[in-house]
């Protein structure tokens, strides 16, 4: 197909109010921009900060445009989207000079919704911030809010064995059109979508408001299996199947997704408790069968006949492969430094189904990265990749059509950007949220958690495969923004009362998981672990699982075996209360802080 742009009879100068849907199918340029909502944005801040728009009319609007309040006064977190992922090297570039500019900690973050916040961020830098990415073709529209969030994508797509049909065109045409649509502005809550590319499911589709999985006819006809209501947080549940098979080039799988969305948007008893108004509560009182009847119905509705669910004018079409390097001429290969690129090459390299060149996944270190890494990386997408790079759920980077022959100068670039380490989604590739560090519902410092637990598993030098298997994520609430209930080992954030005094704690989750096509939500242990003591119980159920498992039985079926008690027996004394006393005082102050530790939760702006 060839790339589209506007029809001729839109008017005005691209990216105005009259013509803003032109669509460049280039790495990168999903969502379209509009010069104007900058010029709105400082203008609604200007207003607010004078005093004369309320706080709650004001909230609502920015969250919109993707900025959101921090537990700090006075600061904003700025989260892009990046559909399915994608990033291109000048975007790289824009997020360096950004970062550089107006983030006082220097750095931003991959989330585990593929998109890139930014903290930190004064509000009345944040329309010069929105506007600067905006020039490199980013988009934090509707990054917040209750609106359809960043769409999730397998960074795999399009390379990987096994896939019936690549799906990013789709998602672009899907990222399209719910951008600024009228029924997604103002939902009872957000919705997070998610396409994959095999059954695999590396997007993790169980644990979405809306999913797609590529299915195929008989008669070749393209088409998704859409699952909806799944999520995580205070009430986990696995999205069940709405619709075996919608198709995807004459845009059913569209038309299935407004029709769920408008009931969704009409549900006003969920709006009354916006903690829990989410797809998968409706789903889970009513059934996927009594949604499948509703939407069968709401399909019979005028609605119908006004909208053009034609896929066509918005799929994001892009020829990655033809803008892969050639064939190097010369490439240098390793020598002393042997032994670790080989562990490199095993952990982080994947052959892909195109002969010839593979995929190299980028572990970064708890999802930041630095306007130097940002420029550095920048140059390694040019000079090996294919135009674009994808981040992943697991706050990863995946460099893509790099020749075999030069992976190896890939890692030697890499590691001159501290970004070479071997273990890419293994044991020490830990995944956690921001937690207090930028939070307002955050209880815990997950960040520094996040440190102390990859030091302690790095320092027991494992090296047996089935160990390395083992999944650690953690959280600084219940809320499970890293996921941790369907990890291997997962914590969130909590407290522990000693008199007038509080201790920072966390609750664990043993077995859960998300890999080859299945999603299981660990069980919660009856133990409550201050948060100093987190590390030494992870080191011990590591222990306890080498010891204990049969053959080469892997983790979850070890657990599932040996049952929750066994893992509280473990850390059992671990969990004992702590005096307060100057030998103590250090369990009283949390990773990464100095002040003794206090629960400070404001409220989350998600349910504003």
């Amino acid at each position: 197909m060839e790339p589209v742009s506007a029809p001729p009879t839109r008017k005005g100068r691209k990216g105005s109010l009259e013509n803003p849907e032109v669509y460049e199918n280039v790495p990168g340029h999903v969502i379209p921009i509009i010069e104007r909502e900058f010029d709105d944005f400082d203008n609604e801040a200007e207003q607010f900060l004078g005093g004369n728009t309320e706080e709650d009319e004001f909230i609502k609007f920015r969250l919109r445009q993707g900025v959101y309040g921090q537990r700090q006064a006075d600061v904003q977190m700025i989260r892009v989207k990046l559909p399915f992922g994608g990033i291109t090297p000048e975007q790289m570039g824009a997020f360096a000079d950004v970062v550089e500019r107006f983030a006082p900690l220097g750095k931003a973050h991959i989330t585990t919704r593929q998109n890139i916040q930014m903290h930190h961020m004064p509000l009345r830098h944040a329309a010069e911030v929105i506007r600067i990415l905006g020039e490199a073709d980013l988009s934090s529209r509707e990054g917040c809010g209750n609106t359809v969030r960043n769409v999730t994508g397998d960074p795999w797509a399009g390379i990987c064995e096994g896939e019936l049909f690549d799906p990013t065109p789709y998602v672009g045409a899907y990222v399209r059109y719910f951008v600024r649509h009228p029924t997604t502005q103002l939902m009872p809550r957000k919705v997070k979508t998610a396409f994959t590319a095999t059954d695999e499911d590396r997007a993790i589709t169980g644990i979405h408001d809306v999913a797609y999985i590529p299915r195929v006819l008989k008669d070749g006809r393209r088409g998704f299996e859409m699952r909806v209501g799944g999520g995580t947080s205070i009430m986990p549940r696995v999205a069940p199947t709405l619709n075996e098979f919608v198709g995807a080039d004459d845009g059913e799988y569209l038309k299935w997704a407004e029709a769920v969305f408008r009931i969704f948007d009409r549900q006003d008893w969920l709006r009354v408790n916006r903690a829990r108004a989410r797809l998968k509560v409706f789903v889970d009182k009513f059934g996927i069968d009594e949604l499948r009847k509703q939407v069968e119905e709401e399909l019979q509705g005028d609605w119908v006949n006004e909208r053009d669910f034609d896929p066509e004018p918005l799929l994001f079409v892009h020829d990655e492969e033809a803008g892969a390097p050639p064939k190097p001429a010369s490439f240098a290969s390793p020598n002393g430094d042997l032994s670790e690129f080989e562990r490199f090459q095993r952990s982080n390299v994947t052959p892909q189904r195109q002969q010839g060149f593979s995929a190299v996944q980028i572990r970064v270190i708890r999802g930041d990265l630095t306007p130097e890494q940002f420029r550095g990386l920048a140059q390694v997408m040019r000079d090996f990749s294919g135009g674009y790079a994808r981040t992943t759920v697991h706050q990863n980077l995946v460099l893509r059509w790099v020749r075999d022959e030069s992976v190896y100068d890939v890692w030697r670039a890499l590691s001159e950007l501290g970004l070479g380490e071997a273990g890419a989604d293994e044991i020490g590739d830990v995944v956690s949220c921001p937690g207090t560090d930028s939070c307002k519902l955050g209880i815990t410092s997950s960040m520094g958690l996040n440190h102390a637990v990859r030091e302690r598993v790095e320092s027991l030098d494992i090296t047996d495969p089935l160990t390395k298997r083992i999944h650690i994520k953690m959280s600084g609430c219940p809320n499970g923004c890293s996921q941790h209930h369907i990890a291997n080992i997962g914590f969130y954030g909590a407290s522990i009362k000693v008199g007038e005094h509080t201790v920072p704690a966390y609750v664990a989750h043993i077995g859960g998981t998300y890999e080859g096509g299945e999603v299981a939500y660990g069980t919660r242990l009856k133990v409550r672990l201050p948060a100093k003591r987190v590390p030494e119980a992870v080191e011990r159920w590591i222990r306890m699982y080498e010891a204990e498992r049969e053959g080469e039985e892997e983790f979850n079926d070890y657990a599932e075996r040996a049952g929750a008690t066994r893992f509280e027996d473990e850390v059992r004394n671990l969990a004992l209360p702590i005096e307060f006393n100057l030998e103590n005082i250090n369990h009283f102050i949390d990773w990464q802080r100095k002040e003794p530790f206090q629960v400070v939760r404001g409220e989350g702006e998600c349910a504003v």
